[in-house]
């Protein structure tokens, strides 16, 4: 059993599947695009949030955490250079996963994972008075559903 065991499997081993999600998250920040199955695009949505988060931070622990997962200095300098400072003021969310046809041979369901390049543009809560939101949740008085029921009530004996 897998109790308290997170993450999709992906049908390899643990070690096959780090140095595979290694080498996706490098070829993601190189590319800042990947066309992959859905499955791996939810599993790289991840580890790449995380890496952004890393240079967004942008010291040089988070330099050498960064280092750890992907494994060219050059990705990496881009990472804290070019792609984090674009998403400073975003709190979460770099990603979008668009859904394409399934793949011929196998009939996968593919996915492209890009960097989204949209504004962040925070949304404005509406306080709303705790006075009116309590008489909200009460139903109002019974006038009104006494008197619909016993007309329908009465027209269905009749017929």
């Amino acid at each position: 059993m897998r109790h308290n065991k997170t993450g999709r499997r992906l049908g390899r081993k643990p070690d096959h599947r780090q140095h595979m999600m290694r080498n996706m998250v490098t070829s993601f920040f190189e590319y800042e695009k990947l066309t992959t199955t859905v499955t791996r695009a939810k599993e790289l949505r991840k580890l790449v949030d995380k890496m952004i988060s890393l240079g967004k931070r942008g010291d040089l622990h988070a330099r050498r955490q960064a280092l750890q997962v992907i494994r060219d200095p050059k990705v990496v300098g881009k990472l804290f250079e070019m792609i984090a400072p674009r998403y400073q003021e975003r709190p979460g969310g770099y990603t979008r996963i668009i859904k394409l046809e399934n793949r011929q041979g196998d009939n996968a369901p593919m996915s492209i994972i890009e960097l989204v390049e949209e504004e962040f543009t925070p949304k404005t809560k509406n306080a709303a008075p705790v006075a009116a939101a309590e008489s909200v949740v009460e139903p109002p008085a019974a006038e009104t559903s006494d008197s619909a029921p016993e007309t329908s009530v009465e027209e269905k004996t009749e017929g």
